[in-house]
């Protein structure tokens, strides 16, 4: 059979609940799964991924056998966002503004509302490897292979606040501490770990930990997740104490996320998704899993509405995961892979930056 084509959300919507209605389409069935002759176009529905740990097969289905009946995920808007790959994303916390950045050596500032520039950030001199937004002020922080990490003011962007030099290595993630304005944290790819004092322009400390991906526990603000190799740490953000080593993958991590509670850690790599629980109880258990071969899991967020439902970055394609019922669901996406995803629980929206150069909104 040709190349697999994978039904957008709202004709997944309209094929499946019309043929429930008796609307009379014509089905066809082949060995990869169900096929619907639509228009003339033959659309085929996706096989189920993997099951593991003894797991049943995740369940596919229409959106509203996905989630609660009025449910809805679709494209709203988009834009080209980049001369080259586009490779991280966040949005301000107010959701007004979107940040992307990548390959380009710019970091571009976007009105979420019209998807239109507001200013581009051009100081790193090699690609930039992540974007964040302080939780409680428009500042946002860059980091990038030229070993640098850089805060601006997002309304006054001619030049950086200031620009924090000290790693050895690149630098591959950074975060803004949820209660702490003044408090970012960076890794690099020696597994460097520092904390910078934006007021003092200083490093205050230092240690390691962490290479891929680094992101401290919304609200509470009292762990650090710093993803190594196939290994996520979660370290005390006081005292750098590794409070637990949640392992499990057989597979390098590319990216982790937390649940806007921080009651809940999502570890993102190519064959498979782990959801872990660091609230009250059983910490550090891996409480829900989802294992598949084909799909290149890269990038992953908690859907800013409903909290069971976990929105998973593939190549050229977003996974919708029902963790609680474990049905997934699969929708078109990009030309390329979607190495970071982002989202914003003031608007509802979710923002994926792809390696096609595209940034796009969902809801």
């Amino acid at each position: 059979m040709g190349q697999r084509k994978v039904v957008g959300q709202m004709a997944v919507f309209e094929v499946w609940e019309g043929d429930e209605l008796g609307l009379g389409l014509d089905l066809d069935y082949e060995a990869s799964g169900l096929c619907l002759l639509v228009c003339g176009q033959r659309r085929c529905r996706p096989m189920e991924p993997r099951a593991s740990r003894g797991w049943q097969q995740a369940d596919r289905g229409s959106p509203t056998s996905l989630m609660h009946p009025e449910f809805t995920f679709t494209e709203v808007s988009s834009v080209q966002a980049s001369t080259s790959k586009v490779i991280c994303c966040q949005f301000s916390s107010d959701g007004k503004l979107l940040a992307s950045g990548g390959h380009d050596k710019k970091a571009v500032l976007w009105y979420t509302d019209t998807l239109k520039t507001k200013t581009t950030l051009e100081e790193h001199s090699m690609l930039i490897t992540d974007v964040r937004f302080s939780p409680s002020m428009l500042r946002l922080a860059t980091s990038s292979l030229d070993k640098t990490v850089r805060v601006w003011d997002a309304d006054s962007t001619s030049y950086s606040l200031r620009t924090f030099t000290g790693h050895s290595a690149s630098v591959m993630s950074l975060d803004f501490h949820p209660n702490t304005d003044d408090l970012i944290c960076s890794c690099d790819g020696d597994g460097e770990i520092r904390y910078w004092v934006i007021k003092n322009a200083c490093c205050a400390r230092v240690f390691k930990g962490g290479i891929v991906q680094i992101r401290f526990q919304p609200r509470h603000g009292r762990y650090l997740a710093a993803a190594a190799e196939n290994v996520v740490s979660i370290l005390d953000v006081e005292t750098q104490a590794c409070r637990h080593s949640l392992q499990g993958h057989t597979e390098p991590i590319h990216s982790v996320c937390w649940d806007p509670s921080g009651e809940f850690l999502a570890s993102v790599s190519v064959d498979s998704i782990r959801v872990w629980t660091l609230g009250s109880g059983n910490e550090g258990e891996c409480v829900h899993e989802l294992s598949c071969n084909d799909k290149k899991f890269h990038s992953c967020v908690f859907h800013p509405t409903y909290s069971s439902l976990l929105v998973i970055g593939c190549y050229q394609s977003l996974e919708l995961w029902n963790m609680s019922e474990n049905k997934t669901m699969t929708l078109s996406a990009h030309d390329g892979l979607i190495a970071a995803l982002a989202v914003s629980t003031v608007s509802g929206l979710v923002a994926s930056a792809s390696h096609d150069k595209i940034v796009k909104l969902w809801k």
